[in-house]
C-alpha cells in the first residue's frame, strides 16, 4: 500500500479519486507512523483491531501483516470497494469491511465474543466524527487500548485538566476510563493532501477498572458544560430530588464550594455525581 506522497497521488489518480475533505481524507504517507501507531498499541499476531476509516488500507495493510485481526468501518464507496479488490483477497479470514458509517457502527460490528475476549482500536480518526465516536465507544465495550490519529486540538480536549477552558464532558468521558500514556507528535507533512494542522497519536490504556458513567447521568453532567461559566449549584437545582445538596457538600474534599463552575470540578468528584 502507498506510503509516499508521489505513490498516494498515482493511486488516487488510478482510482478517479478525489480526497473528500468533510471525510477528513488525509492520506497517511509516513511509514515511520504506521509503525510508531503499531509499537504504541503493542500488536501482537492474533491481536483483534478495530480501524475506523481505513481509506487507502496504509495502515490496514500494516496490521492484517502484523498477524492482527482487523474489523474496519469505511463510509467512502469507492475506497471500500478498493479494499475488497485489494486486501480482502489477499486476507479473507482477517479482514472484516463494513461499508457504513463510524458513528453507526463505531466498533465496525465487532462480534460481541470478540468484544468481550479484548480487542484494541488503532486508526487514522476523521477528524470531524473524533468526539461523537469517542462518546459512542466509552459507552462500552470497552477496548484494551487505543492509539488514535486526531487533530491535536481534539487530543488537547480529551487530555485537559480540570481549571483549563478546555476541560469539558469528553474530558472526564474519557479519562474515567483510560489512563493518557504518552503519545507523539505528527506534522502535517505526514499526509496527502496536507492538512491545514497538527496532528497528534493519542495514546489510551483502560484503567483497572475502568468507570463508566450511565447514559442520564452523561446528560447531566453534558449539560452542565453547555453553561459552564454558571455556578454547580444553580446548574443542578431541579434536576435531582434533593438539588444535589450531598453532593455539593463533598466538594469540600476538593476545596471547592457549591459556587464552583463545572470546569473546575475534578473527575473524581463527577464520578460521585454518577451515584446521586
Amino acid at each position: 500500500m502507498p506510503l509516499t506522497p508521489s505513490s498516494t497521488r498515482d493511486l488516487l489518480a488510478a482510482l478517479g479519486h478525489t480526497p473528500k475533505r468533510y471525510l477528513g481524507q488525509n492520506f497517511l504517507v509516513d511509514g515511520n507512523i504506521v509503525r510508531k501507531s503499531l509499537e504504541l498499541a503493542r500488536l501482537a499476531a492474533g491481536d483483534t483491531v478495530v480501524e475506523i476509516g481505513p481509506g487507502l488500507g496504509t495502515l490496514t495493510s500494516a496490521l492484517l501483516e502484523a498477524g492482527a485481526d482487523v474489523w474496519a468501518v469505511e463510509m467512502d464507496r469507492a475506497l471500500a470497494q478498493h479494499l475488497r479488490e485489494t486486501l480482502a483477497p489477499r486476507f479473507p479470514a482477517h479482514l472484516h469491511l463494513l461499508e457504513g458509517d463510524a458513528i453507526d457502527h463505531p466498533l465496525a460490528n465487532l462480534p460481541a465474543a470478540s468484544a468481550a475476549a479484548g480487542f484494541k482500536v488503532i486508526a487514522n480518526l476523521p477528524y470531524a466524527i473524533s468526539t461523537p465516536w469517542m462518546d459512542a465507544v466509552l459507552s462500552g465495550p470497552l477496548p484494551e487500548r487505543l492509539v488514535l490519529m486526531l487533530q491535536q486540538e481534539a487530543a488537547q480536549r480529551y487530555a485537559a485538566l480540570p481549571g483549563s477552558k478546555t476541560f469539558g464532558a469528553i474530558s472526564i468521558f474519557l479519562q474515567s476510563a483510560y489512563e493518557i500514556a504518552p503519545g507523539h507528535k505528527v506534522a502535517a507533512a505526514c499526509f496527502h493532501p496536507r492538512p491545514e494542522i497538527e496532528s497528534y497519536l493519542l495514546h489510551l490504556v483502560r484503567r483497572p477498572p475502568a468507570f463508566v458513567f450511565d447514559p442520564a447521568t452523561k446528560t447531566l453532567i453534558r449539560a452542565c458544560f453547555q453553561q459552564r461559566r454558571k455556578q454547580i449549584a444553580a446548574l443542578l437545582r431541579g434536576r435531582l430530588p434533593d438539588d444535589g445538596t450531598a453532593w455539593l457538600a463533598g466538594l469540600a474534599e476538593f476545596d471547592l464550594t457549591p459556587r464552583a463552575r463545572p470546569e473546575e470540578i475534578p473527575v473524581a468528584a463527577w464520578q460521585r455525581l454518577h451515584a446521586a
